[in-house]
């Protein structure tokens, strides 16, 4: 009878010790795959939000000649202005206040490629995550054809520049504007009797100067001032094709079909206020695409 109940308790204990075991294996999940473990989304490489931004470059992003003849005006710079009249890439990003406190133009008027690695170390100080650069139409814009910037020495001070930035700032982006079309310019312009005058003070000779001038010597100066200008763009394309956090425009600026409402009336060379906010609505469109 004793030994009965000895065998009770032990099938007992081996029964529920089984019970146990089977369920202790479904809590641990013995008998289902493991769960994968979710892997953190990378941070995308390009902000199409930024929360501050620099520019560099030449007249055009000083705003010269917009607001009073022979003048800056940065506050209608396309770039980094605060006049409603033009909506500028900063105001754009950032709403009008924080444009005011958390934009800088570092442009110079007359700059040529060869002034940017400075600018670009300027720029570099307020460590801003995006950086704008729109130069080259000084290159071009030399008293002769011969005079104009090198393709190879753009290339080298373009690249320079870059260098510059990514020294002090891996990560900050950089969005850069193609040469705007100087052919085009001379063309619009120069339906104005006032326009042709004033380029005879020497406003770009290489392209504008002898503006009814239209013997076969001075077609071919404008095509190489042309041609100079499509080489610069190639080479900013190029270029910022290499670094991950820049933008090339595509050739927008260039493209743009302007007429002379967004021209200068003080020059017509220089963008107007109305010119200024085209720059400043195809800035925003690339650097807020969701690609390049």
């Amino acid at each position: 009878m004793r030994n009965r109940r000895r065998r009770s308790r032990a099938v007992l204990a081996v029964t529920l010790a089984a019970a146990l075991g089977v369920t202790g294996c479904h809590a641990l999940g013995g008998g289902s795959p493991a769960p994968k473990a979710t892997k953190a989304r990378p941070s995308p490489v390009w902000d199409r939000s930024p929360s501050s931004v620099a520019a560099v470059g030449d007249s055009i992003t000083r705003g010269f000649d917009a607001c009073s003849v022979l003048s800056d005006c940065p506050e209608v710079s396309w770039a980094t202005g605060t006049s409603t009249q033009v909506d500028s890439l900063a105001v754009r990003l950032l709403g009008r206040e924080r444009a005011e406190e958390y934009s800088w133009n570092y442009a110079q008027t007359g700059a040529r490629m060869a002034d940017l690695p400075d600018q670009m170390a300027q720029a570099a100080a307020r460590r801003p995550q995006l950086v704008t650069v729109m130069a080259g139409a000084n290159d071009a814009c030399r008293s002769s054809t011969r005079a104009m910037t090198s393709v190879e020495d753009f290339r080298a001070e373009f690249e320079e520049a870059l260098a510059t930035l990514r020294r002090a700032l891996p990560k900050t982006q950089v969005y850069v504007a193609s040469v705007p079309n100087l052919k085009r310019l001379w063309s619009q312009g120069r339906t104005s009797p006032l326009g042709r005058q004033v380029w005879k003070l020497g406003i770009c000779p290489s392209m504008l100067g002898d503006a009814d001038d239209l013997d076969s010597a001075a077609t071919v100066r404008r095509d190489k001032v042309q041609q100079r200008v499509k080489d610069y763009n190639k080479v900013l394309e190029e270029v910022c094709a290499k670094d991950r956090r820049c933008r090339f425009d595509g050739g927008a600026v260039y493209a743009y079909q302007f007429d002379t409402d967004q021209l200068s009336h003080w020059d017509w060379f220089h963008p107007s206020k109305d010119g200024q906010a085209r720059l400043a609505a195809i800035a925003y469109r690339t650097v807020t695409a969701e690609g390049p």
